[in-house]
């Protein structure tokens, strides 16, 4: 029932409800007439109707502007640290080697 996407059946019958409970709303037909249209109950009507207009108010409220944040990915986050860590100690190695040639001193690996 919760398919990704719905079959133009699936659409017919639900844009055929919309329609119906917005006539009621609008006072042109009767919850009991809808419900007879639609082969329920009147007491299932009315709770279609809730749920209908209960997402309709879901789906008009306000939302954050801008697009919606990127999901985090704590795998790629770890990365992205790990790699700004290596780089920070390769530019204190590529410093200390250049303080070391101007000062004319070998590194500890050729005194060995």
């Amino acid at each position: 029932m919760n398919d990704p996407k719905p079959s133009a059946q699936q659409q017919a019958l639900a844009r055929q409800r919309a329609q119906l409970i917005m006539q009621v709303r609008s006072g042109l037909l009767s919850a009991q007439e809808a419900a007879r249209q639609l082969g329920i109950s009147r007491k299932t009507y009315y709770k279609w109707e809730r749920r209908a207009l209960a997402a309709m108010v879901e789906a008009l409220g306000n939302r954050e502007q801008g697009r919606p944040p990127r999901p985090i990915d704590p795998e790629k986050e770890a990365l992205q640290r790990q790699t700004q860590e290596l780089q920070a100690k390769l530019e204190v190695l590529e410093q200390t080697e250049q303080i070391r040639q101007r000062l004319g001193q070998p590194d500890k690996k050729s005194m060995s």
